[in-house]
């Protein structure tokens, strides 16, 4: 049967999600699941959650779990990876550094100041997954659902001899349920089509029968205001197209809405956000762990993961459609060539194939390549210890940008660098 590594198992929601939809899958219910996390107590927890569902559930899996990561990877099948490299202390730093400099973020993961650092500490553990993997597992498929989703894939085929990573997400699902129940029309009649970029891709086509389902949203908004107040919908109403993120999230990746106090309060945008949620998370580790060693256990509950649903179809052959986040090479040709986008992507045992979309609308794809910029010079600066590219793509940034002056955004670079250290590749910090 397949070895299942989940790479970060310490998130124990994230595991527990996987878990759920593994074992529960008759299909799958008798892998090798190999659970990895440098946080031992954490893999500790992970692997008594793991060993109780299973008994659970009766299912046939064998579980193990390793502090060394190469051990959990070798041989793999399938690695699904979630790691958040410097935990919440340096999720702190991306928001509290950038803060004194008045820049307002929301979530901090994707893109804005906060983006690139978080991209720059996690591109080198990624490269070693990377390079681990073409040793010891050079067949294997790698899932990765770590943020910034733009530059995480893009940094392991760019980096490594090891190709076949796909970014996972929610977002272009969530947003196809969205736009389907705020237009009453059940999701499976309605004809889809959602690409771009991770977190800026733009629902193309939405249609039923040859009815323009738009027009329908339109006139909801028409008639009510309030939804007039969602960044979302502005960015809608601005570029005719419905992007795929929230927001909260879509408010940090543009010039026009964190640095105005008028439109935060026009948009409701929740500033600093993610910290709030990462506190929640951290009660429910604790709630999970307490219980686990009470002899409760944890709810079982399958929740449909893309890594999940991936995995199955290239096991059993059931074909199915998700999002991928994949090198471009041509998929949408108005974007550059190396850059990861989104994409569907049919999957079967022939593994994940992505689907070639073609030219985005032009506006759609202006608005991709500006978030892109950012993207590909973060990477660089990671992958080739280039200090100068890290002020460069602050420097492109569009909120940042849109907040600082020259001479500061540096100066905040500069704070943001030594305030990271050794989390950061080898060249940025010295």
């Amino acid at each position: 049967m397949a070895r299942i590594v989940l790479v970060g198992a310490g998130s124990i929601t994230f595991a527990k999600n996987l878990l759920s939809d593994l074992l529960t899958f008759p299909e799958l219910s008798e892998s090798t699941i190999v659970l990895h996390d440098i946080d031992q107590a954490r893999l500790d927890t992970a692997a008594a959650m793991a060993e109780w569902m299973v008994a659970e559930l009766g299912a046939g899996a064998k579980i193990e779990a390793h502090a060394d990561r190469r051990a959990a990877v070798a041989g793999a099948d399938y690695v699904i990876n979630e790691i958040a490299v410097g935990g919440l202390d340096a999720v702190k730093r991306d928001f509290e550094i950038p803060a004194r400099y008045g820049v307002r973020q929301t979530i901090a993961d994707t893109l804005g100041i906060g983006g690139i650092f978080r991209a720059l500490r996690t591109i080198p553990v990624m490269v070693g997954i990377g390079n681990d993997l073409a040793e010891l597992a050079p067949d294997a498929t790698l899932f990765t659902y770590t943020n910034p989703m733009s530059m995480i894939p893009w940094s392991v085929y760019a980096g490594t001899p090891f190709q076949n990573v796909v970014g996972v997400c929610h977002a272009a699902r969530d947003t196809q349920k969205t736009l389907a129940r705020m237009v009453g029309v059940p999701e499976e009649e309605i004809s889809f089509l959602t690409a771009g970029v991770n977190h800026q891709a733009f629902v193309l086509r939405f249609e039923r029968g040859g009815e323009n389902l738009y027009d329908r949203l339109d006139e909801l908004i028409a008639k009510d205001p309030e939804l007039a107040r969602k960044v979302r919908v502005e960015v809608y109403r601005s570029f005719g197209y419905f992007p795929t993120e929230s927001s909260e999230h879509g408010s940090e990746y543009l010039p026009w809405f964190l640095p105005h106090e008028e439109e935060i309060e026009r948009y409701r945008i929740p500033v600093g956000v993610y910290l709030e949620w990462l506190a929640d998370g951290f009660e429910e580790y604790e709630a999970y762990k307490r219980s686990l060693e009470e002899g409760r256990g944890v709810p079982i509950k399958r929740g449909e993961e893309l890594a999940s649903l991936a995995i199955h179809s290239m096991e059993t052959g059931t074909r199915r459609m998700i999002h991928g986040n994949v090198r471009n090479g041509g998929l949408i040709s108005n974007l550059p060539q190396e850059a990861t986008v989104e994409v569907p992507c049919h999957v079967d045992r022939a593994g994940v194939q992505p689907v070639r979309v073609g030219e985005l609308p032009a506006q759609v794809a202006a608005l991709n390549r500006t978030f892109l910029n950012v993207s590909e010079l973060t990477v660089k600066a990671a992958l080739e210890g280039r200090r100068d590219h890290v002020y460069q793509a602050a420097l492109l940034d569009p909120n940042t940008a849109a907040t600082l002056p020259v001479r500061k955004i540096r100066e905040l670079v500069d704070d943001l660098i030594a305030a990271h250290g050794d989390l950061l590749p080898a060249g940025i910090g010295n």
